[in-house]
């Protein structure tokens, strides 16, 4: 039988085998595809920066938390240690009760007045009580039921105590548990700004240096514009002072009165009236000299704090966070501020930053979670975030939109 010879493939005609292979090749540079995201999807450097600088402002509102946190703690662990120590005193007190309690039973045994089962008196929840059901009060002496009503009042005093002691305990347990929280949660926030800094090339941290330069001499240019409306607004207030007043202007001539009315006039004017002169209010001036006196210790404090490392829930005297450097500056000057940012702004009289005088604190954001200490021209001395150092820098540093308020808190 004669064989059939292969007919040749058409031009244009694959193969199943070819065909199998060409879907093959195109599912792979699909899946690749998928796989590998082209650069444009790449966050450029000012959204890198942006979730940089957020992260970072987190961590300082958390590190805020933690630190009221902390300070709640603190306070709780005083006041259980304290209520732990009234109840060893209370059940000292309440042994020795029971102890002349159990002499006055044994008195009453000895005497015939009383069964010998003095252990009832003493394992009673009520002396009181047992001594009544067994028709002793009647027989007992002054001393004798003073001692009963001590030993009485010692019994509830020390059931309180060991209440109020149990419960301390367990809001100090609340507020340890959630001090972890809070420290777990600036952990997270600092890790993942570090690892987001760690991913960029050298050219591309270059290239955020630069963006953050930029935006620093923009800054510092604010600053110098607030400067200058606040030397064009305190020389206006000294000339203000030193210009003489204007001398009245002189009155028409009156026309001449009876000599009746002249001598009732006469009368009823207070004696001395026209040599009396107003007196110059100086207590504004004295509290201003007080004032600039104490912001000048802490001012002082704060610059020999400059080039010490921010480190969040410090303060000092090695490393600060924002408002445990604040706190420190004014104690130093003799003021004693709250602990967290939320507190220290309630902490004075608020004012206008275009009055803002060296010494008054400086809080950012809506959530208060920054505060620098105010050295004026537009400066401030804060400590801003983790990695960075205590230092000099313009108020305007994140925007002019993130200043919350001024604070003069002395």
């Amino acid at each position: 039988m004669a064989h059939r010879k292969p007919r040749p493939a058409r031009p244009g005609i694959r193969t199943p085998a070819l065909a199998t292979a060409a879907l093959t090749s195109v599912a792979l540079l699909s899946q690749t595809a998928n796989a590998a995201p082209s650069a444009d999807d790449k966050p450029s450097l000012e959204e890198v920066e942006k979730k940089v600088d957020d992260l970072y402002r987190g961590a300082e509102t958390a590190t805020e938390k933690y630190n009221s946190v902390k300070e709640q703690t603190s306070q709780q662990k005083k006041k259980v240690d304290t209520l732990l120590d009234d109840v060893a005193k209370r059940a000292e007190k309440l042994n020795e009760a029971r102890e002349e309690l159990g002499e006055f039973a044994a008195a009453q045994y000895r005497t015939g007045a009383a069964s010998p089962d003095a252990a009832l008196l003493l394992l009673a929840e009520n002396p009181e009580e047992y001594f009544a059901q067994n028709q002793l009060m009647d027989r007992l002496t002054d001393r004798q039921q003073t001692a009963v009503d001590d030993y009485v009042t010692q019994q509830a005093d020390a059931a309180k105590q060991r209440q109020e002691a149990t419960e301390g305990l367990e809001q100090l347990t609340d507020s340890q548990n959630a001090l972890k929280t809070s420290k777990a949660k600036v952990q997270k926030k600092l890790a993942q700004a570090r690892e987001l800094l760690s991913e960029l090339t050298a050219e591309e941290k270059a290239r955020l240096a630069a963006i953050e330069k930029r935006e620093q001499e923009e800054a510092d240019r604010r600053a110098e514009e607030l400067a200058q409306q606040q030397a064009a607004a305190a020389q206006e207030a000294q000339q203000a002072q030193e210009t003489p007043q204007a001398p009245q202007a002189p009155q028409a001539p009156q026309a001449p009165q009876p000599q009746e009315t002249q001598q009732s006039q006469e009368t009823t004017q207070p004696q001395g009236s026209q040599q009396t002169q107003p007196q110059e209010d100086t207590s504004t001036a004295v509290e201003d000299s007080t004032y600039a006196s104490k912001a000048a210790r802490a001012l002082t404090f704060a610059r020999s704090q400059i080039g010490k490392p921010y480190v969040w829930g410090a303060t000092g005297p090695g490393s600060y966070d924002c408002s445990g450097l604040t706190q420190a500056a004014w104690k130093a000057a003799g003021v004693d501020l709250p602990r967290t940012t939320y507190d220290q702004v309630h902490a004075g009289t608020t004012v206008s930053l275009s009055t803002a005088k060296p010494g008054d604190l400086i809080f950012f954001y809506d959530n208060i979670g920054h505060v620098g200490i105010y050295i004026g021209n537009g400066m401030m001395i804060h400590a801003p975030k983790p990695g960075a150092y205590v230092r000099e820098e313009s108020v305007f540093y994140d925007g002019e939109g993130s200043i919350h308020s001024v604070v003069r808190p002395a």
